[in-house]
This record gives C-alpha cells, sequence and structure tokens, in this order.
C-alpha cells in the first residue's frame, strides 16, 4: 500500500474526521503566507495589524489593507484541495474543517461546517456597536469605510495582532480536536499559537494524525503518524482518486 491508499483508508475507517488547514492549503490559490520566502511581511509592515496602530491611523491602515487582502487576496478562487474537502465532508466522510486562513476559500468550495480560527476577511465587523457586514464594494468605496449604525471605523474581521481569538471559535475547536479519532493536518508549520495546540490535543486523545506538507513542520516527528510530503493540491486529488477508486 502507497501513502495515499493509506491516507484514504485511514478516512475511510474513521468515524470522526477533522481537517486542520494553514496557508499552504491557500498559497496554491494564489494567495501569499505571511511568514517565510515569499511571505507578506517581507514586504510590508506587520504594524498595519496591530490593534492599536490600527485605530490610531485607521485610514494609512486601511488602504494597504485593502491592497493586500481585497484588491490582491480578492481575486483568488478554491483549488482542487479546497475542493476535495468540500466533496468529503458533503458525502458524509468528514465532520468539521478548523482552518487558520482567513480568505473564505473553503465555504467557497462548498464547505459547510468550517470553525474560522482567526476569523474571515470577507466580513468587516465594528468594535463599538458589534454590527458585522459581508464586504462589498460599496463599503470599501471610501476608507477607512464606517458602521451605517453608530459611524465607527471598521476594522476587517479577522484576528489582528494583540486581539484575543474568537472565544466560541477556540472553545468549538479544542472540543472538535478531542472527538476526533483521524486529524489530517494540512499546510500548516505548527508555529502559531494556540492554534499549534489544537493537534496536540487531537494526539493526546488518541486521534491518529495524517499530515499532509510540502515540508517537515513542529508536529511531524512529534505527534504525525503518516506523513505526506507534497503539495496540498497534488496530495488531496491523489487521496480522492484512491478513496474514490
Amino acid at each position: 500500500m502507497n501513502q495515499y491508499q493509506k491516507a484514504a483508508a485511514l478516512i475511510k475507517n474513521s468515524k470522526h474526521t477533522t481537517v486542520f488547514t494553514g496557508a499552504g492549503v491557500s498559497v496554491e490559490s494564489g494567495v501569499p503566507p505571511f511568514r517565510g520566502e515569499n511571505g507578506l511581511w517581507n514586504e510590508y509592515d506587520p504594524k498595519i495589524l496591530d490593534l492599536r496602530n490600527f485605530y490610531k491611523s485607521p485610514e494609512a491602515s486601511w488602504v494597504i489593507i485593502k491592497e493586500i487582502f481585497y484588491d490582491y487576496f480578492g481575486k483568488a478562487e478554491p483549488n482542487k484541495a479546497h475542493q476535495v474537502i468540500a466533496r468529503l465532508e458533503k458525502d458524509g466522510h468528514l465532520e468539521t474543517v478548523i482552518t487558520q486562513n482567513i480568505d473564505n476559500l473553503h465555504q467557497e468550495a462548498g464547505s459547510q461546517n468550517v470553525l474560522e480560527f482567526h476569523g474571515n476577511s470577507r466580513f468587516l465587523i465594528c468594535n463599538e456597536c458589534g454590527k458585522r457586514y459581508k464586504l462589498t464594494k460599496e463599503l470599501l468605496s471610501e476608507l477607512p469605510p464606517k458602521c451605517k449604525t453608530c459611524g465607527e471605523v471598521l476594522k476587517p474581521d479577522f484576528v489582528f495582532f494583540g486581539e484575543a481569538i474568537p472565544e466560541e471559535e477556540e472553545k468549538l475547536s479544542f472540543a472538535e480536536a478531542e472527538k476526533a479519532d483521524l486529524f489530517i493536518l494540512i499546510g500548516t508549520t505548527g508555529e502559531i499559537q494556540p492554534a499549534s495546540l489544537i493537534p496536540v490535543v487531537a494526539k493526546s486523545k488518541g486521534a491518529k494524525i495524517l499530515e499532509i506538507n510540502i515540508e517537515k513542520s513542529n508536529f511531524t516527528d512529534d505527534i504525525t503518524d503518516l506523513f505526506i510530503q507534497a503539495k496540498a493540491t497534488e496530495a488531496l486529488a491523489k487521496i480522492e482518486s484512491e478513496f474514490y477508486a
């Protein structure tokens, strides 16, 4: 049995499969990672996503935020990895997707049960009155965008530096890790806490860990049971063909 057949067998024999995704899934859709060789922080100052700096200089921050997350990211579309994950969920072989990504691509591919650990760039939030807006061109026609209810500056509804993880998403993500008997890590290095603790919890509760990454991560030697060294799209396409053969 090759690695892809083993991975397909793990999914077939699992009663509760959870997928945990990071930047490595979205880079193949043209969404650059924040860190690493081609990371955004090589080109932009991370300070634009510092919460205090954002409210101190919202207009200057919003000019860069719009350029990165809406002019550039906005063109990204789901890739084969997103599509296979959505298919497995639709067919009842996958319970939940926990994602560190903020690009909404899992939902666009058809995934229904998605826990967004770091939020979603396709929504804006007013931290004054709590009103949440689905992103529109109209909202971004004037920077910084303002809340129509109270007039305060809107921020993208994802986690900035200096901001807590959404309480409900954090609670549900760790609860999901405790239930899983198969936990699939895809495109995540395990460098960012507290997200990196979620797979460790899954392993501690007895889950098998299937990891798909282009290179070894912080998880590989410590908790991973089956490591497939490949791009997310390539690996999931092969697993799909074995699973549905």
